[in-house]
C-alpha cells in the first residue's frame, strides 16, 4: 500500500492506510480491540489507541516508579509530526 506525503495530517488517510503505516512502525494490533497496537522497541514499549478525535500514546513504565506516560495527538496533524513524536519514545 501507498502512504500518502508525509506532511499529510491524519485526518486525510484512510483506516487501511492508517493501519500499514502503524504495521511498517512495527506496531502490532491487539485481536481482543482492534483500535489499539502495540510497539515495543529496545529501550521502550508503548500501547497506541486510535481514538474518535485524537490518536493516544500510552509509553508502559516509562517514569520513575515504573509508571505511564501518556500523550494525546490530535488527527490533524501531519503522519510525520506524529510519527516524530511517537517513535521518538518517550
Amino acid at each position: 500500500m501507498i502512504l500518502p506525503p508525509a506532511e499529510t495530517p491524519l485526518y486525510n488517510h484512510t483506516l487501511p492506510v492508517l493501519e500499514s503505516w502503524l504495521k511498517i512502525q512495527g506496531c502490532r494490533q491487539d485481536r481482543s480491540n482492534l483500535s489499539v497496537w502495540r510497539v515495543k522497541r529496545p529501550s521502550w514499549e508503548a500501547e497506541i489507541s486510535m481514538e474518535v478525535e485524537e490518536i493516544r500514546v500510552r509509553y508502559i513504565n516509562a517514569i520513575a516508579g515504573n509508571r505511564d506516560l501518556q500523550r494525546a495527538f490530535p488527527y490533524s496533524l501531519s503522519r510525520k509530526d506524529i510519527e516524530d513524536a511517537i517513535f521518538i519514545g518517550p
